[in-house]
């Protein structure tokens, strides 16, 4: 079936293109604010929903796949900085500690969808202001989910990652892959239903 991914991020593409995946982009435009007192799993969720179910209409039959992730650390979620001086101040939250990388991954056809989230444990090592300043005067982190890429200059900051690697990248390949077996198969169930319904005794053959 046809895939279509709903999301801007190169990164997300790379991830899907290396898995051998074939799609098409088609990026969500929807609001992104936290709601009150939201927990971050539910957040991420509710963005990966929101940007599939945003897409679906205009892809009638295909798959679409929607992703959110975020940074927490003491429970504070962090996105995309906005600007230098927040890649900065995430960096030094991040500095020295542990924190957590959720994904939301949403993927839905013809009226169906499955979802869940990705979770992911990374450790920092103590970073420098040295370090901080050199890091942000890269530019890497300015669209970066709590102002960091792991798969580029921030690799040398990383000590311990327990988990997904593809999920701190962006997108777990490996639930992308689980959703979109379980969402076909539910589909495959729905036509056997159908042929059952619409065949006298199909549903004993």
């Amino acid at each position: 079936m046809h895939l279509v991914l709903a999301s801007r991020s190169p990164r997300r593409s790379d991830l899907l293109t290396r898995a051998g995946h074939r799609f098409e982009v088609a990026p969500a435009d929807i609001d992104e604010r936290r709601l009150d007192g939201e927990a971050p799993a539910a957040l991420v969720r509710r963005l990966a929903r929101g940007k599939a179910a945003a897409v679906a209409p205009r892809h009638p039959g295909a798959i679409v796949l929607g992703a959110d992730t975020v940074v927490v650390v003491d429970g504070a979620v962090l996105g995309k900085p906005a600007g230098d001086a927040d890649a900065a101040a995430m960096l030094r939250r991040l500095s020295g500690r542990a924190h957590e990388v959720l994904t939301g991954v949403a993927v839905r056809t013809d009226g169906r969808r499955c979802d869940g989230v990705q979770s992911t444990r990374v450790v920092f090592r103590a970073l420098s202001r040295d370090d901080i300043a050199w890091y942000v005067a890269t530019g890497e982190p300015s669209d970066k989910a709590g102002g960091y890429s792991i798969q580029g200059r921030a690799s040398r900051f990383v000590t311990r990652l327990e988990g997904s690697y593809t999920n701190v990248v962006g997108l777990p390949i490996e639930l992308v892959d689980d959703l979109l077996a379980e969402l076909r198969a539910d589909r495959g169930r729905g036509a056997d239903r159908a042929a059952g319904a619409a065949s006298p005794g199909g549903a004993d053959r």
